[in-house]
């Protein structure tokens, strides 16, 4: 091993103000194909460090409550594979978040397993640092005790005994939470559940950066193109300097507009000012973007209000039962009219031959299954049901289906012209199997936080892939 590993080279060498730091976002989210050209182009501009998000709480509380991976194994390792090389070549740390779907220390395990293999197979020896995000649920229970839990949104306290339960709590690591990984002389890190922003801010402002122009760059190019015209999802180069950053699409066909890098700081965010962190708040009013050129854009301005009170975003999830889904249309402004009476009169009639602990969840397209504005913009000719019957056992929910189907299939109404079926489909058979059924019941803010107590750390030097 080498007396420095990637990350205290960098550390060594690089003084803000003397250069600007090249900053290589690799992807919007690792695991789901990196366009490999944009990437080289990015990587011939000799970043100092390369980053990437690799997860997101988006799929729902599935991945949480199980431990396992949204994206498919195979596409993750040729992505991991595809930067690991790249980085190891050029001598420079990789940094990796929210390392795989919803960030449990089981899903970080799955990354962490290939990483080695990758790096076994390219010959190197590496130190490689990871941090697990994983919250102990005694420490979630005193929170609930001492009242420094809040909900995000309308959603219920749970009890001491739903938090004990959960299979997997996490806590969203910020740049606080990051930076002990980066002082421990890594050459590859890995984090569990991390907030986007810190995978690409945290590094910028050990080294000296602002910290509001770190974290703003780290809003902007976190989903790497996407904050492009038109968005996609290639590589992303940015140069920062001590007064501002200029980002840079390595797709020649995607322009970082002044429009485009406003309209970024809206994602996934209630208002373009500011951006709730864990350490503070990020404010957004004295930004400025001045364009450089056609593709480029100089962004300026944005200021840290550090927090009094650091605080942690948790998610925990829980399994429900089985599910099974079934699939239809319907294009009879009749019956779209009274959908939902049909549908109670349906799931009443159902309980009669089939009584016991099972629920119908209906989703109904084209008429506010996807939330809409108004009303009036909602479609009124044709809808798509998903009906998902959640039940104790895959057989009884599979049973609802089929016995539902028939039953709404030919449910007659006031409206209905003919006795022929209500209903089109898609798909042969019209019922399907889902997995199980799960929800969130930890989606909260934890205030007065120790985060230098909540999150472990563990250092791999690996030889040739293996432990030394």
């Amino acid at each position: 091993m080498t007396a420095l590993h990637a990350t205290s080279r960098l550390r060594a060498s690089h003084r803000p103000g003397t250069e600007a730091l090249r900053v290589l976002s690799a992807s919007g989210q690792l695991g789901y194909g990196i366009p490999a050209a944009s990437f080289e182009r990015g990587m011939a501009r000799w970043p100092h460090f390369v980053s990437a998000n690799m997860g997101s709480i988006n799929p729902g509380p599935y991945d949480l409550a199980t431990g396992l991976m949204d994206a498919p194994g195979s596409s993750a390792r040729r992505d991991l594979a595809l930067v690991l090389a790249a980085t190891l070549k050029a001598g420079v740390p990789p940094i990796i978040g929210s390392a795989a779907t919803a960030d449990a220390q089981s899903q970080l395990d799955r990354v962490t397993a290939p990483v080695r293999e990758i790096a076994a197979e390219l010959g190197h020896s590496l130190r490689l640092v990871t941090m697990a995000s994983d919250i102990l649920a005694e420490g979630v229970v005193q929170a609930l005790a001492q009242g420094r839990l809040a909900a995000i949104g309308p959603m219920p306290d749970p009890t001491e005994d739903e938090i004990l339960s959960f299979s997997h709590i996490v806590g969203q690591c910020g740049v606080e939470t990051f930076q002990p990984t980066l002082k421990a002389d890594p050459d590859v890190i890995l984090v569990g559940r991390a907030c986007d922003t810190a995978i690409f801010a945290a590094l910028p402002a050990l080294l000296g950066y602002p910290l509001g122009l770190a974290l703003h760059m780290a809003k902007i190019i976190g989903c790497a193109s996407l904050c492009c015209e038109p968005g996609g999802r290639d590589a992303m180069l940015t140069e920062l300097t001590t007064d501002g950053f200029t980002p840079e699409s390595r797709n020649p066909a995607r322009q970082a507009t002044s429009d485009s890098m406003a309209a970024q700081a809206l994602y996934e965010q209630a208002s373009p000012e500011t951006v709730e962190e864990p350490g503070g708040t990020l404010h957004l009013q004295s930004a400025r973007h001045e364009a450089v050129d056609q593709r480029r854009t100089h962004v300026s301005g944005a200021c840290f209000a550090p927090r009094l009170r650091p605080t942690l975003k948790i998610k925990g999830a829980t399994r429900l039962c089985a599910r099974a889904l079934l699939v239809a249309g319907v294009d009879d402004p009749g019956l779209i009219d009274v959908l939902d009476a049909v549908l109670q009169d349906v799931t009443v009639k159902v309980r009669s031959p089939i009584p016991g602990d099972w629920q119908l969840v209906p989703h109904v397209y084209g008429r506010g299954a996807a939330p809409r504005l108004a009303p009036a913009q909602q479609s009124a000719h044709e809808v798509g049901l998903v009906l998902e019957f959640i039940a104790p056992e895959r057989e009884l929910a599979r049973t609802l289906a089929a016995v539902y189907k028939q039953n709404l299939l030919h449910h007659g109404y006031p409206a209905r012209v003919t006795t022929a079926g209500n209903l089109a489909f898609a798909l042969t058979p019209s019922v399907v199997d889902a997995d199980m059924a799960c929800r969130f019941v930890l989606h909260h803010i934890m205030a007065d936080v120790p985060v230098d107590e909540f999150f472990k750390q563990s250092v791999h030097d690996l030889v040739n892939g293996s432990l030394s």
